[in-house]
């Protein structure tokens, strides 16, 4: 599969040119690598990119303005071939995907959509712009599912590793039904911490979704080892942490969006978080994933 690299002093990154996915953060000075590699015997992915759609759609499909459309899971950015690669530097990478009849087909607004990753030092920059290029509001949500080694390291356990939030938090994750779609329900996980223990078990009843965080970064580290994963996502409103149960990673996925609510009537206008956009305008969000060693 095509990809494209950039490279510093610290760090080398690999972004695949289908549905630009981050495969490869190595550490340069280390060897080390930090993303997962995309293993289909736990999850075939390495860090998909979720534009319009998070999460799933109830009975996989909605409703927009009167018509029923079919968005994919987290939309159609993922293993999207169509993306076209603008420009490119040593350190940097911009990439454009515009509305088409395959994509109005899906979902039907007029949309430029941009994504670019950008190394400076010892982070990787990922920065989004969203495009209004149609005669009205457009609609959308916008996210990042990139997912990180855990352990990183020989001799280390999942049970080594811990989430540390920037901020102390007491939070509860909303819970999801078996088929994906959000639900009314909460449960409590971080009482006056800024710590979420890793542990095999801790994703068996799938992500977890927190909605009212105060912390707007958050780090992937170990007991045993010195090497950081910080997550800085100030422009992104939700948090989803996920792995698959007994795999050897962990997804830290900022989003501006959700999947659907169980008891949707799949008025797709109505969905919690979406964006609305009017028409002319652009709307921009970045994250950055730092890495210390």
């Amino acid at each position: 599969m095509m990809q494209h690299i950039i490279s510093n002093s610290q760090l080398q990154v690999s972004v695949l040119s289908k549905g630009t996915e981050i495969s490869s953060i190595q550490s340069l000075k280390t060897g080390t690598e930090y993303m997962w590699n995309a293993d289909p015997a736990f999850w075939g992915s390495h860090a998909p990119v979720l534009f319009p759609a998070i999460g799933s759609f109830k009975d996989g499909e909605c409703s927009i303005n009167g018509e029923i459309y079919r968005i994919p899971k987290h939309g159609f950015i993922r293993h999207n071939e169509d993306i076209s690669l603008c420009q490119s530097t040593a350190t940097a990478l911009h990439f454009q995907l515009e509305y088409s009849e395959k994509t109005l087909a899906m979902f039907p607004f007029k949309f430029r959509f941009h994504i670019s990753f950008e190394l400076h030092e010892n982070k990787l920059t990922i920065s989004h712009k969203v495009e209004n290029l149609d005669d009205k509001d457009i609609h959308f949500s916008l996210g990042a599912h990139p997912a990180f080694n855990c352990p990183i390291h020989e001799g280390e356990e999942y049970s080594d590793y811990y989430i540390e939030f920037e901020e102390n938090e007491t939070a509860a994750r909303t819970l999801l039904s078996s088929n994906g779609l959000i639900t009314d329900k909460t449960e409590l996980v971080l009482k006056d911490t800024k710590t979420l223990p890793l542990h095999s078990d801790l994703f068996n009843d799938d992500a977890l979704i927190f909605k009212k965080l105060k912390s707007r970064r958050v780090s992937l580290k170990s007991k045993k080892f010195k090497q950081t994963i910080s997550l800085n996502f100030s422009d992104f409103k939700y948090l989803g942490i996920w792995a698959k149960p007994n795999a050897p990673f962990v997804c830290i996925e900022p989003w501006l969006g959700i999947a659907d609510h169980e008891n949707t009537d799949g008025n797709y206008l109505k969905k919690d978080g979406l964006i609305t956009l009017p028409q002319a305008q652009s709307f921009s969000a970045e994250y950055s994933v730092e890495i210390e060693e």
